[in-house]
């Protein structure tokens, strides 16, 4: 079983920044891979970022070039760095862990991960 915490939300206005944290438990954090997620009131959770064990990242259209994934495996903790914030990403993000298997997945469906965590409210304000 694996637990998620995330941290860094708040508020802050159009074109700000926030860093957003996610720690995880568990001995073999560095093998699982990592995804971010929103998700607005009245919409369906979207996909915001991945990072996999080998390092390998990718990003929704609408946050590439102003987004950015980490990971720290000594910490056991994923990053979400979001720059240049705009009123539309204002949402509940989720940090979510998927568990090694010898499967190709895409990291972008809210299916490919297994655990999940409570969620930090972003808000950006016009």
């Amino acid at each position: 079983q694996v637990q998620l915490v995330e941290s860094g939300g708040g508020l802050v206005q159009a074109g700000g920044s926030l860093r957003l944290s996610c720690a995880a438990s568990g001995r073999t954090f560095s093998s699982y891979g990592m995804g971010w997620f929103r998700q607005a009131p009245g919409k369906d959770r979207e996909f915001v970022a991945a990072i996999k064990s080998a390092g390998s990242t990718i990003y929704a259209d609408s946050v590439k070039g102003r987004f950015t994934i980490s990971r720290d495996n000594a910490e056991a903790t994923v990053y979400l760095q979001m720059n240049s914030l705009k009123p539309e990403d204002t949402a509940g993000y989720y940090c979510a862990a998927r568990y090694p298997r010898r499967i190709y997945y895409s990291g972008r469906s809210y299916s490919d991960y297994d655990y999940w965590g409570q969620g930090t409210q972003v808000t950006v304000s016009s």
